[in-house]
């Protein structure tokens, strides 16, 4: 006659038990028999309110899900010949970017002859890597990908805007 270990609905030992005697303690005291180890010698069940424990473990994974961190990849697109103003600008949305805790991939758009000289390119993105110090690393270092040149710069941990927001909020 197959036998099941069974284990109560607080986690006791009840003992080794025939399934028969085991959907029976489980009907008894109103609750699900699952069985939890099937691999193990004899198998081994718990008696336990099978629903409760799914919502549970749903409302469990839900709360990890939220205390994930969700990361963003911003991108950013320059030219090699880029006006000072635009520069700036073009820095500003960086800046903001990186305080708001996302990453951000700066792509630099070669055309025509400006393909010989990637060493522009090299020095705009080392420029605005100086520039974003205090807020970011340079995550992946300048590599030229065909016409274009990519950087990607993440900001700090201890850095980001809601970091600070929750450390205003316990002071």
């Amino acid at each position: 006659m197959p036998e099941v270990r069974l284990v109560g609905p607080n986690g006791e030992q009840v003992g080794i038990v025939p399934i028969a005697k085991a959907l029976e303690i489980a009907r008894e005291s109103d609750l699900d028999l699952v069985e939890v180890a099937p691999t193990a010698r004899p198998p081994v069940a718990r008696l336990m309110d099978y629903g409760k424990f799914k919502y549970e473990s749903a409302m469990k994974a839900r709360e990890a899900r939220k205390n994930q961190a969700h990361t963003v990849i911003k991108e950013i697109k320059l030219r090699p010949k880029i006006d000072p103003h635009d520069y700036e600008t073009k820095k500003g949305h960086v800046v903001r970017f990186l305080k708001a805790g996302d990453k951000v991939k700066v792509t630099i758009m070669f055309r025509g002859r400006e393909q010989s000289r990637p060493e522009l390119g090299y020095r705009l993105l080392q420029r605005l890597a100086d520039d974003v110090e205090e807020l970011g690393f340079v995550e992946s270092r300048p590599k030229q990908d065909g016409r274009n040149m990519i950087m990607v710069i993440g900001p700090h941990k201890k850095k980001t805007a809601r970091g600070q927001e929750t450390e205003a909020g316990t002071a």
